[in-house]
């Protein structure tokens, strides 16, 4: 039995003499002298330990001392602050003070590598938080005025329409006109006009087809998000002109306007439209902005009430020809026939218009409307006829004028300048046709330039086009000539180079990423739309900070 702590020597010798001589009474004295010995060696043992051990931690501390020794085994969970750590001597018994003495680092260095460690340590949930945040904002490197989102329509409003693409007409099928990608057939009977090795860049595309090429080509856009959240404007890629191509004919204005107005009751549904009524929307129209403004409900009248809808008072719309009293209305180019992929494609066909010789003064490209009564294009096609040595003539009442067709381009290719009246509109695919051969256009209503395509022609128009009024034309032909006449040659190369500078700014490229470096018409609408919801965005929120600024000092 050994002794307690508590005992002390003297009693502990009293119970072993006892101890001893109730063994004597029992064992022989030889036996006992050998038995006492070995009990007095193990008290002597006892003593000396008794003498060395650390007094007795008291039982209301020992709680505090085991959990003192469990945070100083464990530096990690320790502050980062020196002056929380310490722990005061005085305070602390002999064996707590030697305890924290051996949980000291052995130098400096050490505790320094500590400190950083813990420090680290500490950081890491911070650091990792922040790399979170920065990984879920998109990069902005290429997206000054910010990022687009592209809804995904039931497919009733784009993509049925192409597959079903034999019904969009009532006179023939439109497969061909949104093939590929919208851009149409491969171009053929180019051998003689095109070089080789840029002749694939060349495609029978349809004026109405700039609905799909947005589409497409927006879908691979460099700034579209896929978080509505991040998207400074949303797109809307709705087949207006499509969807009405073959129900503009034989039909009722209620039949003419569902189209459009089952579009509007599926968009006004979603959260972003309501944010802001839909003024950071936009669509692209791939017909002429008269298509879509019935003024009645009248059976009679053409064309549908899109833009007139009263959910459409909002919407930006990117249109081939604008209104020009509509401040939410903005034309883009006419698509044409030359969708180059690379720049050096551009730049191939810009040295070949640049060093063209041209064998005409002038030409016109159209068919006379018999139905119109003084349709303007006869003016021009009777002077013409007249006008043999000066004038070449593409009469599309003999020759197939399908979008692009090889006579057309030649006829631009071979004369300075192009006579260009009115479409359908005030514009006509047949401008941008003129300009991309390097043919200076004459107007002759100021509807076909004054504020149209203002983000994607030079400014001012008289630098690189000609204007005669039509009224003075139709009193006197030879108005025409008089004037192109006073053009000096260097006149006409420093309009004609203007063009050819511009050229990039009216063309579709057919990458889906455009043509690097330079922008070409698709980049530059886009970026003008974002630019224009951004500087819209900034002055709603100067708006309403200038508010809260007035309602505080009242």
């Amino acid at each position: 039995m050994l002794p307690s702590e508590n005992s002390s020597p003297r009693k502990t010798f009293k119970k072993l003499r006892n101890s001893f001589h109730l063994i004597k009474s029992q064992v022989g004295f030889h036996h006992c002298k050998w038995f006492f010995l070995i009990i007095l060696i193990q008290v002597t043992f006892i003593l000396f330990l008794a003498g060395t051990s650390p007094p007795a931690i008291p039982l209301r501390h020992q709680h505090q001392h085991q959990q003192q020794r469990f945070q100083i085994s464990k530096p990690q969970k320790q502050s980062i602050h020196p002056k929380k750590q310490s722990i005061h001597p005085k305070k602390q018994s002999n064996g707590q003070v030697q305890i924290l003495q051996d949980s000291k680092p052995k130098n400096k260095q050490q505790k320094q590598s500590k400190d950083q460690v813990q420090i680290l340590q500490d950081l890491k949930p911070k650091i990792n938080q922040q790399k979170q945040l920065v990984q879920a904002k998109e990069p902005h490197d290429e997206c000054e005025y910010g990022r687009v989102y592209v809804y995904d329509l039931p497919t009733k409003f784009n993509k049925d329409l192409l597959n079903n693409c034999h019904d969009l007409d009532p006179w023939s099928s439109r497969c061909n006109a949104v093939s590929n990608g919208g851009l149409g057939p491969k171009a053929t009977g180019l051998d003689s006009i095109v070089p080789e090795n840029i002749r694939s860049a060349w495609y029978w595309t349809d004026m109405y087809s700039a609905e799909v090429i947005y589409h497409e080509r927006i879908l691979n856009y460099k700034c579209r998000t896929l978080n509505p959240q991040n998207a400074t404007a949303f797109y809307i890629p709705f087949y207006a002109g499509l969807a009405i191509g073959k129900i503009l004919w034989f039909t009722t204005a209620k039949e003419r306007d569902r189209p459009s107005e089952l579009m509007l009751e599926w968009v006004k549904d979603q959260p972003y439209w309501n944010q802001n009524h839909g003024s950071d929307h936009f669509l692209m129209l791939g017909r002429l902005t008269w298509a879509f403004r019935r003024k009645t409900d009248a059976d009679s009248d053409w064309g549908t009430s899109f833009l007139r809808m009263p959910l459409m008072k909002n919407v930006l719309r990117l249109s081939i020809e604008k209104n020009p009293w509509d401040d939410l209305e903005v034309s883009v180019p006419y698509p044409t026939a030359f969708h180059p992929q690379f720049e050096t494609e551009i730049k191939q066909w810009q040295d070949l218009v640049r060093s063209r010789n041209r064998s005409s003064h002038f030409c016109f490209v159209g068919a006379v409307r018999k139905k119109i009564k003084n349709d303007f294009r006869e003016v021009l096609m009777n002077y013409c006829k007249n006008e043999t040595g000066s004038c070449k003539i593409v009469d599309c009442s003999v020759t197939r004028c399908y979008d692009g067709a090889p006579a057309i381009l030649e006829a631009f290719l071979d004369s300075d300048f192009c006579l260009q009246p009115k479409g359908d509109g005030f514009t006509r695919r047949s401008m941008f046709d003129c300009m991309m051969a390097g043919s200076i256009p004459v107007y002759f209503w100021e509807g076909s330039f004054k504020t149209q395509y203002e983000w994607h022609l030079p400014s001012p128009s008289e630098d690189y086009s000609v204007y005669m009024d039509h009224t003075e034309v139709r009193y006197d032909t030879n108005i025409i000539r008089k004037v192109l006449d006073k053009f000096t040659k260097d006149d006409v190369r420093k309009m004609r180079e203007i063009l050819i500078d511009a050229m990039p700014k009216y063309l579709y490229a057919r990458s889906n990423q455009g043509l690097g470096s330079s922008n070409d018409a698709f980049d530059i609408a886009i970026d003008e739309v974002l630019k224009r919801f951004k500087q819209q965005r900034e002055q709603k929120q100067n708006l309403e900070d200038t508010r809260k600024d007035e309602k505080s000092i009242e």
